[in-house]
Parts: structure tokens; sequence; C-alpha cells
């Protein structure tokens, strides 16, 4: 009997390649460390995606479901997170076609060829890899497989608070009050923030919800009190606010509209140039410095300063990886983060993720490594085009087609002439009172 395909990872992009392999009649396993498909996903839930349905969805999985009765949701319309994985997820591991092969509670601890580490290269490529597992009891198991898709994304893997890329100092001692990621601050979290005083560190779409919900809450907790730190200076920060109007993900362009107006309405602290170096507990509240400034105690930290893969899994497999952005080596000038944003990004496929280490793949947000410009479609496309060389399908796995919606967001500096508005040029905006309107 052939081994089977592994496919680490049943959030959308690893469930997009079960799809394609299924389509293909190919073996595969579906290995996720969660309780379920999208249990990722279901840790950011209760945010809305600024994509709309019909970016959200794979074609292959569309068609396979829809033979099944299912009834796509309005293509325009903006799922939340746990609306991605009830309405589409869900239903789509539970098909026949994929259901029997996914593994729940399997954790990937470590990925090899069968009795080979790295430096050993003699007939390597005929020898199948080994998985090793481990369950939510910590019992120890071994899969074989003729190939590896690694689609376990980066979500559980945050960057930290500390500007070199190193936990800051005091930054593990602290971090009962730090949260990593995007809180349910209006839900479930609500009483961990309301009426407290919070920082929140980081530029992208996950500090602009959490800043958003913060502002919020402040409507039923008045004494809650927002600082925001960014690394970047106040004269290039028209570049974070995205594309606006011109983007043509409308709610992603809203996004960015509403942090600007939430800024210049003075309802938080805006500290630019910020680059944090320690935190420290008091008896005031936790401070934090750069190592000349320190900055009013708050009460809680959430860290929004993006994603890396966690590669120690891997640690015995041959990768080519970017030095600087960690994604395979062709694929990293694509997404370069300095010169693409995720609609500029350019279709790539088979090509683009190979390593030296012959049928292993790192595809969807893990294969970005720390770039945040990755798209649901992009890694459609991924699936696709891997599956297919996986196959022996080498002329459908080059023919690579991918069309994304344009951002409107300029991946060059701006000049006077292209920002549509500016910001106060000092590095701090004072706190003042909640301004609340109706529009």
């Amino acid at each position: 009997m052939p081994l089977p395909i592994a496919i680490i990872g049943a959030g959308p992009v690893g469930l997009a390649a079960a799809v394609y392999l299924a389509e293909r009649g190919a073996p595969f396993v579906v290995l996720e460390a969660g309780a379920q498909a999208g249990a990722a996903v279901l840790r950011w839930g209760h945010v809305q995606m600024f994509t709309p349905w019909r970016y959200c969805v794979d074609q292959a999985a569309v068609r396979l479901l829809a033979a099944a009765g299912w009834q796509m949701p309005p293509a325009d319309a903006f799922p939340t997170g746990a609306e991605l994985v009830e309405r589409y997820l869900t239903p789509l591991a539970a098909l026949p076609a994929i259901a029997p092969f996914a593994r729940y509670r399997q954790r990937v601890v470590a990925v090899a060829r069968r009795g080979h580490d790295r430096q050993r290269g003699r007939e390597r490529q005929a020898l199948p890899f080994q998985l090793t597992l481990v369950d939510d009891e910590g019992r120890e198991s071994l899969l074989v497989a003729r190939a590896v898709i690694d689609a376990s994304g980066t979500y559980l893997s945050p960057n930290p608070l500390g500007a070199a890329g190193v936990p800051a100092i005091g930054e593990r001692q602290a971090s009962a009050r730090i949260f990593y990621g995007i809180p349910d601050v209006l839900g479930r979290d609500r009483a961990r923030y309301a009426n407290r005083r919070v920082l929140v560190a980081g530029s992208g779409h996950s500090a602009f919800n959490t800043l958003l919900d913060l502002a919020q809450l402040r409507a039923t907790a008045p004494e809650t009190s927002i600082i925001w730190v960014v690394r970047r200076e106040a004269a290039t920060l028209d570049r974070i606010f995205g594309g606006g109007e011109a983007d043509a993900l409308a709610a992603r362009g809203r996004l960015g509209m509403q942090i600007r107006a939430l800024v210049n309405s003075g309802q938080m602290m805006l500290v630019t140039g910020w680059q944090t170096e320690q935190v420290q507990q008091t008896a005031d509240g936790l401070v934090v410095s750069d190592g000349q400034r320190s900055l009013p105690p708050v009460d809680e930290i959430v860290v929004c300063t993006g994603l890396r893969p966690d590669l120690a899994m891997l640690r015995e497999l041959r990768l080519a990886l970017d030095p600087v952005v960690e994604a395979p080596v062709a694929l990293a000038p694509l997404i370069d983060p300095n010169l693409h944003s995720c609609g500029t990004v350019p279709p790539h496929g088979v090509e683009e993720l190979r390593h030296p280490e012959p049928d292993f793949y790192l595809i969807g947000m893990k294969s970005y490594g720390r770039a945040p410009t990755f798209l649901l479609l992009t890694g459609y496309e991924q699936a696709r085009s891997v599956t297919a060389a996986l196959c022996g399908d080498w002329a459908a796995a080059r023919q690579v087609n991918l069309a994304l919606p344009e951002t409107g967001v300029c991946s060059g500096p701006q000049d006077d002439a292209g920002a549509c508005c500016s910001l106060p040029a000092a590095g701090f905006i004072e706190l003042r009172p909640v301004s609340r309107s109706c529009c």
C-alpha cells in the first residue's frame, strides 16, 4: 500500500491541500494539534476578517462541498474567524473524502528522513519521512509518509515585545499580564481590560482591531486608558493606515481609516519611534522602557508585533530559507513587506516553494516566514500547485494563476502629494476624554 502524504495543520490551507489530493486520488493524512479543524483560527474567532467570503474559500473545496449540498455564504459578507470555522472548515473536514484521514490532538514535534539526520545524504531522496507525534496525554508515535506539506501556520509563534526580536528584559516574568495576539476585549476578556490601563504594541491589523475594541470598551468602562506604541517615526506613520478608499478590500481600508480617526481624536496616547527594551513590575503597575524613556505604568500589555514560523520540528530537514524573512529563498523577494502588500504579491507555486529536501513544502502563512503579506487565496494556490507536483502533474503545478484584490497601499515611501492627511509630528498625543458620535 503506498505511503500517504502528510499534511501538518487542519486550517484553511491544510484542508485545501487535502481536497486537492482527494480529487487526484492520492493517499494523505491530516495531522492537527488542536481538537478540531481550524483550532488556531478559533483563537481569534471573535475577529471579523477584512476579506469577504469570496476571498476566504478555495474553489476545489467549494466544488466538493457543493456536491454534498453545502451552500456558499453570501460572497460579499465578512466572516469572523469563528464563522469561517463553523460555516466552512467544519463541514469541509466532515466530508467523507476528508474525515477518515484527519487525526486530531496530534502535535508534530519532529520531521526527518527515516533513519537519517540532515548530515546524511546518501540515498536520502529514496527514503520516506518519519514524523514524531505527541498526543494530549504525552504519548509519542511515529508516522511514515512519502512527502510532507507543512501548513501549520504561525499564529502560535508570536513575536515578543522586545524590539530586538527576543523577549525584553522582564517580559517573561510579566507574562501573566501580557497577551500575544488579539484578545476578545468586548467578550470573554472584557473583565481583564475594563477600566484598566492598557498598552498595545504593534502597527498591523491585529493592533488595529485591539485598539478599536478598547476604544469601544471605554463607552461602558470610561476609566479604560490606552497607550499605543509603534516602532515607526511619526513622519512615516501614514503608510501603516493602508489604502483607505483605494483598497479593493473595503473592510481593510475602513480599518485603517478608523484608526487614523481614533488617533486624530486623541482618544489614546500614541508613542512613535519606540523600541521596547525592558518591562519592570512595580507597585503601580508595569513600566515599559526603551532604555532612555519610560512610559506611564499600565495594568495590561497586548503584543501585536507579528508572527514568526516555529521551525524547531524541522531541524533535521534540509531547508533553504531566506536569512531575513525566513521564507523559502525564491519566495522571499516576492513577499518582502518592504516592497509588497498583500495584493501586490505575484503568483507563485511549487517552484518558489522548493527546498533542498525533496518532497517537503511549507505552504500557507508559514511559508511567508515573518512577512505579514499573506492572503488565503495565495495559500490555496500554493496548495493546488504543490499537490499537483507531488502527484506528478508538473504541467499543472507550474501553471500558476492568482488574481488578488488591489490594496491601494503604496509599497515605497509616499511623498507629500501621496498622503491624504497627516498625523501630528510629535511623538506623543496626550490622552483626552472619549468623544462619542453616531457616525
